[in-house]
């Protein structure tokens, strides 16, 4: 193709003829006798799909005025390997499909031997790289961080009219969430949150993944269990197709000082209706961040829940609450990050964790179903709210002892006063209580819920590594409320690395 040479060329008048055809095309049908007699869901389909034509071709125009404005730059662009493109050719091609459907963009190319056409306008209409726009983009990412990715596909439709297959829902989807670590990682502005507690919660939900996608130790597992039963589990046996993933939530709260009794009150207080005193509410969550990862091991998710609660709180002077199920990986990973940042954390076990650990050596007293079962957990659990877990340890192998059980009767009881001695440390809600500090871990495990079951134990789903993080991180940045502010830094860090990578820079061009 012969170099082009700069003329002024004027714009065709007739660029956004075809728009204006559809658009009098669509009145005359609105006009015309069957549609007035028609019902109105009828018609609003009618300019439903009508109107997507109209806006086609207004955005086909406005592309095709833009070609034929496009004037050669005044100096010859050098690219990033420091040729500079000293001839230009227009009228270079490319397809795009947008939310409306597929366009045409006519462009200059400039050109130099052995090297890469460079085309300033992909840059400054920041074009992908790919064939769909970045609206269909977030339209499908949106979409798939709600439900599967075949609801996905249909939503887009709907919403669009444009098909997307499955596969190219699952990489645009991937794509999308390549810059959200460095999102998170930008300076942001100190929350004040003056006389507030800092609540930092961390726990783990295991993914169904596909083989390759399993930690080595669990493929190994899996590999194992190959020769046994092939069509159900042995007694006590798992199924070694799960992924932990990681997730940590940081929030403020407002100090709620309770009683024992406002948490777990004797039976005849349990109703303030009849006649019982109000129970005191614990504290409420607010200005709630999260963070997940199924790469990521615990330790590097824990330290970036810990970014989050400095960013709060860089110098360290609110109270610092942290909460888990006990999981000693987790204890000993937050005590690392805490000594690494010299921030005092004050560290408690969930206290719906002890319950059931109770409720455990409960059966190595009573029979099941013995009503005086409840009544001899509540009693313990009373005792250990009020910071005398060690205590309560030693009356639990007491009494087995007292009564005579051999090893195997008593092995639920040593188990649970084992467990109170080991975490006695995490079980100090006495002062919990007293200074208004909440005690469980409902947040980090209602999140888990909405994070990895509600998503991603879709019936049948087995996940890749890949996959299945870039879908966490997109699902963490729409609860965080960040998705726009997100989607704009990606678009900018999209231009960056298809458009302006591949220029030099200006000191090095001039």
């Amino acid at each position: 193709m012969p170099a082009y040479e700069e003329q002024a060329e004027p714009v065709a008048a007739g660029a956004f003829a075809a728009a204006r055809e559809r658009y009098f095309a669509l009145e005359a049908e609105l006009l015309s006798d069957c549609a007035q007699g028609s019902t109105v869901d009828s018609v609003e389909d009618l300019v439903n799909a009508g109107g997507r034509e109209l806006l086609l071709a207004m955005l086909q125009a406005f592309l095709d005025v833009r070609a034929q404005r496009e004037r050669r730059a005044e100096a010859a662009p050098v690219g990033a390997d420091g040729a500079a493109r000293t001839r230009v050719e227009k009228d270079h091609s490319r397809k795009l499909i947008s939310r409306f459907g597929p366009v045409r963009i006519q462009r200059m190319a400039y050109r130099a031997p052995n090297a890469a056409n460079l085309h300033l306008a992909d840059l400054e209409l920041n074009l992908p790289t790919g064939a769909h726009s970045h609206t269909l983009r977030r339209e499908v990412t949106a979409e798939a961080t709600r439900g599967s990715f075949d609801d996905a596909v249909a939503a887009v439709e709907r919403a669009t009219g444009q098909k997307i297959g499955k596969r190219q829902a699952v990489e645009l989807a991937r794509s999308a969430a390549t810059d959200v670590a460095a999102f998170y990682a930008q300076p942001r502005l100190e929350v004040a949150s003056a006389g507030r507690i800092l609540v930092l919660q961390f726990d783990g939900k295991g993914i169904m993944m596909r083989p390759e996608g399993l930690r080595p130790a669990t493929a190994k597992a899996a590999q194992a269990r190959r020769n046994r039963l092939s069509t159900r589990l042995s007694p006590g046996e798992k199924s070694n197709r799960k992924r932990m993933a990681e997730i940590a939530v940081v929030h403020d709260a407002t100090p709620a000082p309770r009683a024992v009794d406002d948490v777990l009150p004797l039976p005849g207080r349990v109703n303030a209706q009849a006649g019982g005193p109000a129970r005191a509410r614990g504290p409420k969550a607010t200005g709630k961040w999260l963070t997940a990862s199924v790469v990521d091991d615990i330790a590097t998710v824990i330290a970036a829940g810990f970014d989050e609660a400095e960013r709060r709180d860089p110098h360290h002077q609110r109270t610092w609450v942290v909460l888990v199920d006990g999981n000693n990986t987790q204890i000993d990973a937050i005590q690392a990050e805490a000594a690494r940042r010299r921030v005092t954390v004050h560290v408690l076990v969930d206290f719906v964790h002890v319950t059931e650990y109770v409720w455990t050596a409960a059966w190595s007293f009573f029979e099941t179903g013995d009503p005086h079962a409840e009544t001899w957990v509540r009693t313990q659990l009373r005792q250990i709210l009020r910071g005398k877990a060690p205590a309560v340890a030693a009356g639990i192998g007491r009494r087995a002892t007292n009564n005579h059980y051999n090893a195997q009767e008593r092995r639920g009881a040593d188990t649970v006063a084992a467990y109170l001695k080991a975490k006695a440390p995490y079980l100090g809600y006495g002062t919990a209580l007293a200074n208004g500090w909440p005690i469980a871990t409902g947040v980090v495990e209602g999140t888990c819920r909405f994070m990895i079951k509600d998503r991603f134990d879709i019936t049948g789903a087995r996940w890749g590594l890949e996959g299945a993080e870039s879908l966490l991180l997109l699902r963490a940045v729409v609860t965080n409320g960040d998705f726009d502010a997100y989607w704009a830094y990606h678009l900018d860090q999209e231009q960056q690395r298809n458009h302006y990578s591949k220029l030099a820079p200006l000191d090095t061009a001039a």
